[in-house]
């Protein structure tokens, strides 16, 4: 008789991270359509609607930054059991290096890859270094455009389809990039685990 618990933990780790992150996304993107829509109009409608839209969007990627988080913490003590070599980050350097500023437009990049590469001989360094680096890449620049068109031209179109079409894309990526490491580590470390045989009554 067989057990899957230790391999289903980091997936459901890692499918509540997805769907959480998936659905901050998709709510962005009405959150900012109804910003835009208050910032033209300026009514008592749009601006019940905007902070309606707004509140939800805060509570769901708070919800998919600390999904996000747990899973990358897991996902590091999983690798440092695999790879009790690498060079992987402490656990409050992983989850500590996202909250600094400055720090966290370069170090998180770091802290996944190195994750990434103690999980499994299976990492490949071009294409999966490459995905990191297309995510990270989707989601500074996303921020970097949010903070450019407040600045340049509030309310533009052009600068709110170019933030959004990033940050789906920041998501998709972030996704992959989960379901990678989970991959890699969850083959790593087995499919099963010996459960003892009930006792005979």
């Amino acid at each position: 008789m067989t057990s899957t618990v230790r391999k289903a933990a980091p997936w459901i780790l890692a499918r509540s991270a997805q769907t959480a992150t998936a659905a901050a996304a998709v709510a962005d993107v009405f959150r900012a359509a109804a910003v835009r829509d208050h910032y033209l109009r300026h009514t008592d409608a749009s601006l019940h609607e905007s902070g309606f839209i707004s509140m939800i969007f805060v509570y769901l990627v708070t919800l998919a930054i600390v999904l996000f988080l747990v899973w990358l913490a897991r996902s590091r003590r999983n690798a440092q059991e695999l790879s009790p070599r690498a060079s992987v980050p402490s656990r409050g350097w992983t989850i500590g290096a996202w909250f600094i500023p400055v720090v966290n437009f370069f170090v998180p990049r770091r802290i996944v890859l190195d994750i990434g590469r103690a999980s499994s001989a299976s990492w490949q360094q071009k294409r999966d270094t490459t995905l990191v680096n297309l995510w990270w890449a989707a989601w500074i620049t996303h921020a970097v455009v949010l903070v450019v068109g407040g600045r340049v031209a509030p309310g533009s179109m052009v600068f709110l389809v170019v933030a959004e079409a990033l940050m789906i894309a920041a998501a998709v990526l972030l996704g992959l990039v989960i379901e990678r490491i989970t991959a890699l580590q969850s083959a790593a470390l087995g499919a099963t685990v010996p459960v003892a045989p009930l006792a005979q009554a």
